[in-house]
C-alpha cells in the first residue's frame, strides 16, 4: 500500500516538476530576449534603418519628409505606412514593449484568414504567444479582457480577438506613440528627409 502511494506521489510530483520547467524555460527564453535587447539599446536613427523592409539607404531616400510627418497626424496614419510601422517597431523594441504591435499585426493578418482549418490553428498561436498568462510575448491586457478572449478560443472566428486588438491599440495610441513622436529616433528621421530636400 505505501509502496503504490508513494509512487503515485512520486509521479505527480515529477508531473509538477517538468510543469515548472517549462514555465521555468517559457520565463528565461523571455529574460535572454530582454537582456539581449539590453545592450542594442538606444533611440536613434540607425536602430530604425536596420530594420526596414527593403535596403535601409534606399528606404530612407524614398522616404519623403511628407510621408515621415504625415505619421504625426494619427496614429493610424503612422500603422497604414510600411515604414511608419517599421520606424513604430524600433522604438518599441527600446522600451521592450514591441509584442504590442506584433500581437495588433497578428490580429490584422489573422482577419485576413479565409481558411477555416487555417483559421482555429492561427487564432490558437496568436493566444499562445500573446494573450495566455506567461505567454513568451505577453499583452498587457486587463484580466476581464483575457478571459473574454479566452472564451472566444473555444469557437476561434475572425472577429476573436477584436476586444484585445482594440485594447493594445488603444494602450499603444494614448502611450506609446505620443513618446515616438518625441524621440530623437523620429526627429532624427525627420531631420534626414528634409536635409536631402536642400
Amino acid at each position: 500500500m505505501r509502496s503504490s502511494l508513494t509512487c503515485s506521489l512520486s509521479d505527480h510530483s515529477a508531473g509538477n516538476d517538468r510543469q515548472a520547467m517549462r514555465t521555468g524555460q517559457r520565463q528565461n527564453k523571455g529574460m535572454r530576449t530582454r537582456l539581449g535587447c539590453l545592450s542594442h539599446k538606444s533611440d536613434s536613427c540607425s536602430d530604425f534603418t536596420a530594420i526596414l523592409p527593403d535596403k535601409p539607404n534606399r528606404a530612407l531616400k524614398r522616404l519623403s519628409t511628407e510621408e515621415a510627418t504625415r505619421w504625426a497626424d494619427s496614429f493610424d496614419v503612422l500603422l497604414s505606412h510600411k515604414y511608419g510601422v517599421a520606424a513604430f517597431r524600433a522604438f518599441l523594441k527600446t522600451e521592450f514593449s514591441e509584442e504590442n504591435l506584433e500581437f495588433w499585426l497578428a490580429c490584422e493578418e489573422f482577419k485576413k484568414t479565409r481558411s477555416t482549418a487555417k483559421l482555429v490553428s492561427k487564432a490558437h498561436r496568436i493566444f499562445e504567444e500573446f494573450v495566455d498568462v506567461q505567454a513568451p510575448r505577453e499583452v498587457n491586457i486587463d484580466f476581464q479582457t483575457r478571459e473574454a478572449t479566452r472564451k472566444n478560443m473555444q469557437e476561434p472566428s475572425l472577429t476573436c480577438f477584436d476586444q484585445a486588438q482594440g485594447k493594445v491599440h488603444s494602450l499603444m495610441e494614448k502611450d506609446s506613440y505620443p513618446r515616438f513622436l518625441r524621440s530623437k529616433m523620429y526627429l532624427d528621421l525627420l531631420s534626414q528627409s528634409q536635409r536631402r530636400l536642400s
